[in-house]
């Protein structure tokens, strides 16, 4: 990428990477670029597109509320749209959610929840201060998301920087018991605050995927040892998984949620942290020394508010499960058009995975894999001259459109893949 325009962009090594396609439009699940190509979105635009681009509905209510209030500051001051949504969200999350403090995006939903958690033990006089997450996990880019994330490339410059923390194993298939012993070990020196975790699918790692039942002992195991629950649902929540939240799928339930990406149905930077009536009880007192001092000049910014309202409201109409229910459908029929590439000695994919709307897979490759994977490259280059965007992560490829798409697209996007597996199929052969 030539370096003598003005931006630096995300995840990019500036010296290596092509020149960026230039979007000029969207409309459903389409990217409209300004050579007259038109692009799949086949990842919602990093997870946050729900409802498909220049959706109607967040046009009018975006436009209705910019010609009432844009901004406000949130301390000393409210407005109707975060009371709406505030109000909605936390009876959304499910019984015992009360409270819900606005922030920017996911990185910083995942900040207030751990100040929320290591203050509300201050607060309440206990000296549990450590946090326990998973390996392979990603909670964003702030330090604190960062501390809590796995030590990998993108924290390597700052690793003397953070917080130290407690990582044990995932409870991926067939390591559940190990991550419950080594958590009763964590849990056993009573000095643990919380543990924090990506439900049932864990993201940025490589769309690592567990069963409700495996987190459901985790959580239960942490509540018998006092320990609080965080579950990081920036992407998994807002149907993603199948259900509204990933925690809707469990019996046990954390004590914080995280929430960003989709709330605004991806139209604009929101976050979230929702917590119960007990941990908000801790900063509840005469104490001023007790309050939770965190803000944002946007926090609650009232055009954001609007747009989370709208997009709930999208979720709940009639017929929009069934939305979510036939691309999981799709994904798994498809899902058993694969299996016959991830078998026999010339195999080209490995670990076949779904939840809900996200299907994932590995490419065989010969060296290590990871994000770093040089498939990659290769990879996204393949769909993007088919007009279809999906970013892998390394050597691994998922699909997370947007709900509005049509099985259409997804026929299209699934041909992609097969086209890709059997032109790696027929280069193992020869080798």
């Amino acid at each position: 990428m030539r370096a003598d325009g003005p931006v630096w962009y995300p995840f990019t090594s500036m010296l290596h990477a092509p020149e960026p396609l230039h979007v000029v439009s969207g409309k459903g699940a389409l990217l409209h670029t300004a050579d007259g190509r038109s692009i799949i979105d086949a990842i919602s635009s990093w997870w946050t597109n729900i409802h498909g681009h220049a959706h109607p509905y967040l046009q009018q209510k975006l436009h209705e509320q910019y010609g009432q209030l844009e901004h406000v500051i949130f301390a000393g001051f409210t407005h109707t749209p975060a009371l709406r949504i505030a109000s909605r969200l936390t009876e959304w999350c499910g019984p015992g959610f009360t409270k819900l403090f606005f922030s920017d995006n996911g990185s910083t939903a995942v900040e207030v929840a751990l100040k929320m958690t290591l203050q509300y033990h201050s607060n309440t006089g206990s000296k549990r201060h450590r946090i326990v997450a998973f390996e392979h996990s990603y909670h964003g880019d702030t330090f604190g998301s960062m501390s809590v994330s796995a030590r990998d490339a993108f924290t390597a410059a700052f690793h003397d920087k953070l917080f130290d923390v407690t990582f044990v194993s995932p409870p991926l298939p067939g390591q559940e018991l190990k991550c419950l012993q080594q958590l009763t070990q964590a849990f056993e020196q009573q000095d643990v605050a919380a543990i924090i975790f990506e439900p049932l699918i864990m993201g940025a790692g490589g769309m690592l995927m567990y069963t409700p039942e495996a987190l459901d002992a985790v959580i239960s195991l942490a509540h018998q040892h006092q320990v609080l629950c965080i579950a990081d649902e920036v992407m998994t929540g807002f149907y993603r998984t199948g259900k509204a939240l990933a925690i809707h799928h469990l019996e046990h339930q954390p004590d914080i949620i995280c929430l960003s990406k989709g709330i605004t149905g991806g139209s604009m930077a929101l976050g979230a942290t929702v917590c119960t009536e007990a941990i908000f009880n801790a900063f509840y007192t005469e104490d001023k020394l007790k309050a939770l001092y965190h803000g944002h000049s946007y926090t609650a910014n009232p055009l954001a508010c609007a747009l989370a309202n709208a997009s709930l409201d999208l979720c709940l109409q009639p017929g929009f499960q069934a939305s979510i229910d036939r691309i999981a459908d799709k994904h798994h029929q498809f899902a058993a058009k694969l299996t016959s590439y991830g078998t026999g000695s010339e195999a080209v994919l490995t670990n076949l995975r779904q939840c809900g709307t996200v299907l994932a897979f590995d490419i065989k490759a010969a060296e290590k894999t990871g994000y770093f994977n040089s498939m990659r490259d290769r990879l996204y280059q393949y769909f993007i001259d088919r007009d279809i965007l999906l970013r892998p992560l390394g050597n691994t490829l998922y699909i997370m459109p947007p709900y509005c798409i049509s099985d259409t697209m997804l026929e299209m996007i699934y041909s992609g893949i097969l086209s890709l597996c059997q032109e790696l199929k027929t280069e193992a052969s020869k080798t």
